[in-house]
């Protein structure tokens, strides 16, 4: 594999992109979710004990919240605070290259791993563990360089901790598209589950609707082609031909773009393809950047499960081996690099690196494949005590997860889902609309990536099952009914739109559908058609018996402790932040950080660092006298008769500009030169050589006269000093 300085920064700077859309995606939706008076308040995730050390509240959950107390900050204040550090130190990153150190991708690794202690249900997605996963592999991948101030190119060790991004991808991948047969799903093993995916998808876009009216062949096509870039195809990833490795990289490429286009799946897709970079090198990203490379059916075979469940043990084991072959070349080659630095203490200092990151990569490696076991458990039985104690020891802080996209196709008979409605007579019912989910038949599905809304997304988790399943369902139902404003935000940013703005319900209640994207022939205002299934969750009001029961079941009927307001400066700024995004949309906030982010960096990126003057350059802004810019180190040869610059130098001192209102061809003699002056009128005429500026012509013996008035008109203004080209000589007519 060639040079992967490139694709290194490239990734790094990606993963800073994408940890500023989490942060910002996850700070836009935290009162609703986690504040005082939302659904899931983080408060109750940690029970502050005097009687227990600090390192003992860590060890039972890694959070930083656990130092609230101590800065005199409430729980709500203080997640809103680390969402906000980490959004803000994110987008530094993003736009200071420095700042992508492996010391500033460590704290945002811990920052949002602090957030996914007390996220509940609303943070336990797999992109969430994906992100943890990837961005705890970025500190080993990151250059540390904040503290010790060592230069930022490549190091020799950078080609093993690299690579575990991409045992990473090939463990994603390949579970992925493993879990689709293993559940037995029929849909899956018919060929047909892309006739149901695109409408059955939690978020849809508007191209979803589209796709979802291709015919059945192609969609069972599209399903054998997912098959093969999932499951076949990361095999590649380990490959020691550049070409097949490439060619992975632009499968996987035009899934991921596919499934950006079709679904809303947060920052997900963006962080699988960043994933994906490390499949690239040098030499490929050259060839994006256009820079110079120097080379350094019923006639088919069936397939049945039981055969694919042996297929599958025959190739876990030798899938491990084929990963761990790999990792000992990227060693050995990177050992080889590091013997290969000149001078004894780089030399020593590369070969102790290449150990400690070497180690940390092996360790990295042992642990992951308890997880990537888990989809065979003949294998799982097969592997050495050490490697599962060790990742039972480490399971708390989400370095390594099992991963499975798409596991069973839900909605095979319709969509469901859920809708929430509202009524002040319990006679006049009133639907209300999320900003996101499908409700309304005639609203087009939106495009919201990369943020996720944590809300709609359990609302399609929610459908899948009853109530009693989704607890945080009825808090919803409960805040709804006292209207608060924070959670009312989760459901439409613009309160205006939200049909009880003005005096929340007395009654809700919520209803199961059936959803389905409607034809071509179909009304063209109508992007959806539903059918009622059954109720969901009953009529109440506050103080209904049902309601009361079902918090205090679920423990959602305590209130938050009293509070004063604090006058502290921190929480002062929180709350003033707070309300200047209120009301704003998450997505437009989101896109105009990175779009933003993105001009900076190639407008940094593209602007060239000044050049030293040389000192025998131009000192006229440049100027050579025609007009044209000075080729920084080109010597200009000295007139015919004329003095060469050193002498010139050593005899003024300093060469002197000329006004800007006197044109370039109105040269004036010194009258310090007028001896030389009269020797040059005597000699012969000289001609113009070809290679000579039209600015260079000789002086004719036959303009005596003309140098006669010119010196007088120079004595009379003594003042005005001489051009000079950019060789710095005075320049002659």
């Amino acid at each position: 594999m060639g040079d992967i300085a490139l694709p290194r920064r490239l990734f790094l700077w990606s993963m800073a992109l994408i940890y500023m859309s989490a942060f910002v995606s996850l700070y836009m939706q935290i009162p609703g979710l986690y504040g005082n008076e939302g659904l899931l308040p983080a408060r109750k995730q940690l029970r502050y004990s005097g009687d227990r050390s600090l390192w003992a509240q860590f060890q039972s959950s890694p959070t930083l919240l656990w130092l609230s107390p101590k800065l005199g900050l409430s729980t709500h204040t203080s997640v809103e605070l680390l969402c906000l550090v980490g959004a803000a130190l994110s987008l530094a990153a993003t736009l200071l290259e420095p700042l992508r150190d492996s010391l500033v991708f460590f704290v945002l690794w811990l920052l949002y791993l602090s957030l996914y202690q007390v996220g509940q249900v609303f943070l336990y997605f797999q992109w969430d563990n994906l992100l943890l996963e990837t961005g705890f592999l970025c500190v080993l991948v990151a250059p540390l360089c904040l503290v010790r101030g060592a230069p930022r190119g490549e190091r020799q060790h950078d080609r093993v901790t690299f690579w575990l991004l991409r045992w990473l991808l090939f463990r994603l991948m390949f579970a992925s598209g493993v879990v689709k047969l293993t559940s037995r799903c029929p849909t899956w093993w018919g060929l047909t589950a892309l006739t149901y995916h695109y409408e059955t998808q939690c978020i849809p876009t508007s191209l979803a609707w589209f796709a979802h009216q291709l015919p059945v062949w192609w969609q069972k096509l599209s399903v054998v082609g997912t098959f093969v870039i999932e499951i076949p195809v990361p095999f590649l990833f380990f490959s020691p031909l550049r070409r097949l490795r490439l060619g992975a990289f632009y499968l996987q490429l035009l899934l991921q773009v596919l499934i950006i286009l079709s679904g809303n799946y947060n920052f997900f897709n963006l962080l699988t393809l960043a994933l994906c970079l490390s499949l690239l090198d040098d030499q490929h990203v050259n060839f994006w950047l256009r820079k110079p490379q120097t080379t350094n059916g019923a006639g088919w075979w069936t397939f049945t499960f039981h055969q694919f469940n042996q297929l599958l043990k025959t190739v876990t084991i030798p899938c491990i081996w084929v990963g761990l072959l790999s990792l000992f070349w990227e060693m050995v080659s990177s050992m080889f690099r590091c013997a290969c630095v000149e001078g004894f203490f780089k030399r020593f200092l590369s070969t102790l690196q290449w150990m400690v990151f070497g180690a940390a990569a092996v360790a990295m490696f042992s642990i992951s494949l308890v997880p990537f076991t888990y989809l065979e458990q003949d294998s799982a039985g097969r592997l050495w005590p050490g490697v599962r104690q060790a990742h039972q020891a480490v399971d708390r802080l989400q370095l390594v997860n099992s991963y499975g996209l798409f596991r069973r196709m839900t909605g095979v008979g319709g969509r469901p889902e859920v809708v929430i409605e509202g009524s002040q007579d319990r006679v006049t019912w009133t639907e209300i609309d999320f900003m996101y989910k499908p409700g309304n038949a005639s609203t087009p599905p939106p495009l919201v990536t990369p943020h996720q809304p944590r809300l709609d997304w359990q609302m399609w988790f929610a459908a899948l099952g009853p109530h009693t399943q989704a607890p945080w369902f009825t808090s919803l139902v409960y805040r709804l009914l006292q209207g608060h404003s924070d959670v009312v935000e989760l459901l439409q940013a613009d309160a205006s739109r939200y049909p009880f703005h003005a005096q929340p319900p007395a009654f809700v209640r919520a209803h199961l559908y059936k959803y389905w994207f409607t034809e071509p022939k179909e009304d063209g205002c109508r992007w959806w058609r539903r059918v009622y299934v059954e109720e969901f969750y009953p009529t109440v009001y506050l103080g209904d018996p049902f309601l009361e029961n079902m918090l205090y079941q679920h423990g959602l009927k305590d209130k938050a402790s009293p509070r004063r307001p604090s006058n502290a400066t921190v929480p002062r700024a929180v709350q003033w932040l707070r309300s200047q995004v209120k009301g704003q949309s998450a997505p437009a906030l989101i896109w105009s950080l990175m779009a933003g982010s993105a001009v900076l960096c190639l407008c940094l990126t593209r602007t060239p660092p000044p050049r030293p003057a040389r000192p025998g350059a131009a000192r006229q802004g440049g100027s050579n006298g025609t007009g044209q810019e000075a080729t920084p180190g080109a010597e200009t040869p000295p007139e015919e008769g004329g003095k060469s610059e050193e002498e010139e130098e050593e005899e003024e001192g300093e060469v002197y500009k000329v006004k800007p209102e006197e044109s370039e061809d109105e040269d004036k003699n010194d009258p310090g030169d007028e001896e030389q002056e009269e020797e040059e009128d005597e000699e012969e005429v000289c001609k113009v050589k070809p290679e000579e500026s039209e600015d260079e012509d000789k002086n004719d013996p036959g303009d005596e006269e003309q140098a006669e008035e010119e010196e007088e008109e120079e004595d009379e203004r003594a003042d005005v000093p001489r051009q000079t080209d950019a060789s710095g000589m005075r320049k002659r007519k």
